[in-house]
């Protein structure tokens, strides 16, 4: 879907940008980057205008609607003895499978599970794929409704134990009826870094797709058996800063891998519910996961 008269990255001050990545990532709230607009001399009127424009619009991205008859959708509860005990997420299945389908855990960004990644849990579903999203919010509720309260709540979070409610899921996915046992994982922001650590931790996930996540422990870097697509934005300090070290690491592991950075693009450039959203590079990205996954999980 083509947003040709929406807003891009390059309607906005560099510096408006930054400040909405700190208030995204949580390092500063609504109030906050009210008061950093001030510093660039932007009123408060205008700057809560700015934050409004760069803010997700879930309806107008929407892509497949939740009630698509190609597809079965359920909420589903899993056991994590090792994380918060009991774990819940977003199961979508084709509705036309007549043989095993591989299977795809798609880990969200920093607000749990909202409506854009229960979208893209059904857009990977209509590849051919049972795709499931657990919502790291589970536990204190799930996800709230909306971003604001989503991001304060995630804050709350015991990332160890939450780390260890996805490797539940995973081994809960795997196990899944209809399924091939064959794995891979997509995560973004958040998820990208959860999708780096699970890589290091599931000896037998075939592939990986972390869109602009932190890197793993490097030390654990040569557990890695899955190949890896390493989605990358052009303008992302804080991501950008450990991929030399993370590249070495998985090159002396002998891991199979790929990196895709495409110019021009900043962090969260997949997210078709913001300005962030770039297009083109959001759609080679997303071909080039499909390929990763059709390759692998499908064979």
């Amino acid at each position: 879907m083509a947003h040709s008269t929406r807003k891009t990255v390059h309607d906005f001050d560099p510096d408006v940008l930054g400040l909405f990545d700190q208030y995204v990532h949580g390092a500063i709230d609504r109030r906050g980057f009210i008061a950093g607009a001030a510093r660039l001399a932007i009123g408060a009127t205008a700057a809560a205008g700015l934050l409004a424009a760069l803010s997700p619009r879930f309806a107008l991205a929407q892509k497949i609607k939740p009630d698509d008859p190609r597809l079965v959708v359920s909420r589903r509860e899993f056991d994590s003895p090792n994380g918060y005990g009991k774990a819940g997420g977003y199961l979508v299945r084709p509705a036309d499978a007549k043989a095993a389908r591989p299977l795809v855990l798609v880990a969200h960004e920093n607000r749990g599970l909202n409506p854009h990644i229960e979208d893209v849990a059904r857009r990977i579903a209509l590849e051919g794929y049972i795709a499931f999203a657990p919502d790291a919010l589970f536990p204190l509720g799930g996800y709230p409704g909306n971003e604001d309260d989503a991001r304060t709540l995630f804050k709350d979070l015991d990332q160890a134990r939450s780390r260890q409610d996805f490797v539940a899921a995973a081994h809960w996915l795997t196990g899944i009826e209809d399924g091939n046992g064959r794995m891979g994982v997509v995560g973004f922001c958040w998820g990208g870094s959860m999708t780096n650590f699970l890589a290091t931790q599931l000896p037998s996930l075939a592939a990986a797709a972390p869109f602009y996540g932190s890197a793993p422990d490097l030390d654990e870097v040569s557990k890695i058996k899955a190949e890896m697509l390493i989605v990358l934005a052009a303008k992302d300090d804080r991501v950008n800063a450990q991929w030399p070290d993370y590249e070495k690491a998985l090159k002396a592991a002998g891991v199979k891998y790929t990196a895709f950075q495409a110019p021009g693009t900043v962090h969260g450039f997949n997210n078709d519910t913001t300005p962030r959203h770039d297009e083109a590079a959001a759609t080679e990205a997303w071909s080039r996961m499909l390929a990763l996954f059709g390759r692998t999980l499908k064979t």
